[in-house]
């Protein structure tokens, strides 16, 4: 039977996987890529790499399966979302690294714009906050920086695109130029109720309007691609979706109240509210979920900056792991935290405080402290903001979550999914598949082939899941839970 070939590019790495259109996942490799820091807080990739990388990753699993063009449907591709590249309209080749979503080099220019009395409108028109976590400052900056980019992208010789863009730009060879609602609602230059780019806010950023993509639905065809030569004949590009919104679209979170929560790198945790666009009033952002058949889903969303990468800091940075499996030997190996709380503000704290002028801090240490409270309180760090993004969902949505349903590779962590289960008093939905960004791009590839008509019929497809129950006193949970918000208000 024909399979759909799926592109994960993440944070960290780049993934090609082989699926059924059930969802059955077949195979899958991947690659990691370089990550730069030029300067404190500054975080680039080599937009080039993560090309060749993709070109690697997909030839090595097509030659693994022994596929050729007739055996794929299509190809589906989910990726990180706020990172931003800028590209040489008849090359490709990129004119700058991708600046990367953890980077805060824009910071300067959103305080700026706050000061200046613009943060109102702004989250009006996008549903966000004025922050360096999204492109649009750090796509400023670096056209104040580098006048001859700034030219280019005026002359029309240079494009604007997020990952999913320009490497939809390179594998067709430069025929297609888009990008799907997803991805372009993380810009800080799209307008989350007309569903298009606003000229007022590209001015506001000093960003041309021309240089951005074309928008499309995400289970549209973007094109065409022999993946460089590797097909004959070509197969069709179907199912384009940044990875958060794709990993609620896999999960099937169709109806309201539905929520998730993926944990990469960062962590994404997002509600559905349906077809009327709704605010918050906490610090939450409301999202474009994903448009279908012209109408769109939104979503309420709370960003958590450092979730895996906090776990990814104690191996590389602190060796106190030498690979994060070990952590839920290691976090159980003690009774508790010791009081031991980690504030993982490496680049500031998201919903609902931020703020980004703040640094990471290890609190409550004592004489007696091992470095086993330091990696289970990293650990607990993770649920615990996630609790933070659910209690302000919970009042904002004026519904009360029964689940959520949680996915990435770190569901595999049995001691934090307990651990959330515990301190949200809901249950927490383990995804058997950790890559369900990749399924959700997937999913919405085979509505665009027509392997599929409904969502409804995508919701009868089974999934499967390890459930965990909370376990722990309501009273205990509390009180941890206190003492995170005491350790946060020191950081703070």
């Amino acid at each position: 039977m024909t399979k759909i070939l799926a592109l994960d590019q993440s944070t960290s790495a780049t993934k090609a996987l082989l699926f059924e259109p059930d969802g059955q996942l077949l195979d899958s490799v991947s690659v990691s890529h370089q990550q730069y820091y030029p300067k404190a807080g500054w975080v680039e990739h080599d937009a080039e790499e993560i090309y060749q990388n993709t070109l690697q990753v997909l030839q090595q699993l097509i030659q693994k399966s022994d596929l050729s063009a007739s055996d794929l449907h299509c190809l589906s591709i989910t990726n990180q979302r706020e990172t931003i590249v800028v590209f040489d309209r008849d090359t490709g080749k990129p004119l700058h690294n991708a600046i990367v979503w953890q980077c805060r080099r824009g910071d300067p220019i959103c305080q700026a714009l706050i000061r200046d009395g613009h943060e109102k409108s702004v989250h009006q028109k996008t549903g966000l906050k004025i922050d360096t976590y999204f492109p649009a400052s750090k796509l400023a900056w670096l056209l104040f920086n580098y006048p001859s980019i700034k030219q280019k992208l005026e002359n029309g010789e240079a494009l604007i695109g997020t990952i999913d863009t320009y490497l939809v730009y390179r594998l067709t060879g430069g025929a297609v130029f888009a990008t799907d609602h997803s991805n372009a609602s993380r810009t800080l230059l799209f307008n989350i109720t007309t569903l298009g780019w606003d000229e007022g806010l590209c001015r506001l950023f000093n960003i041309p309007i021309k240089a951005l993509p074309e928008i499309r639905e995400s289970s549209e065809q973007f094109g065409h691609t022999d993946l460089n030569g590797l097909l004959m004949p070509s197969i069709p590009i179907c199912g384009v979706m940044g990875d958060s919104q794709a990993a609620l679209f896999a999960q099937r979170c169709f109806s309201p109240g539905d929520a998730k929560v993926t944990l990469g790198t960062g962590s994404s945790v997002l509600l559905n509210i349906g077809e009327t666009l709704r605010y918050s009033q906490n610090g939450l952002l409301s999202a474009i979920g994903w448009v279908y058949k012209g109408k769109p889903t939104y979503a309420f969303e709370g960003i958590i900056n450092y979730s895996g990468a906090t776990i990814a800091w104690l191996r590389d940075q602190l060796q106190l792991i030498k690979s994060s499996a070990e952590t839920e030997e290691i976090a159980l190996s003690v009774e508790d935290n010791g009081g031991v709380y980690l504030v993982p503000a490496f680049v500031g704290l998201n919903a609902p405080y931020w703020r980004s002028d703040i640094k990471a801090a290890i609190v409550g240490m004592t004489p007696a402290t091992t470095k086993a409270h330091v990696v289970r309180a990293a650990v607990e760090s993770i649920a615990y903001q996630i609790k933070d993004v659910l209690e302000l969902m919970a009042g904002d949505a004026g519904t009360e979550l029964n689940a959520i349903h949680g996915d990435g590779g770190a569901v595999k962590n049995r001691f934090l999914m307990q651990f959330i289960a515990d301190l949200a008093g809901i249950t927490a939905r383990a995804s058997e598949l950790a890559e369900l960004s990749a399924l959700g791009a997937v999913f919405a590839g085979t509505l665009g082939m027509g392997l599929y008509s409904s969502l409804d019929e995508l919701r009868s497809i089974g999934s499967d899941y390890v459930n965990y129950e909370p376990q722990m006193e309501a009273a205990q949970a509390s009180e941890l839970y206190a003492g995170w918000q005491a350790a946060v208000q020191q950081v703070l």
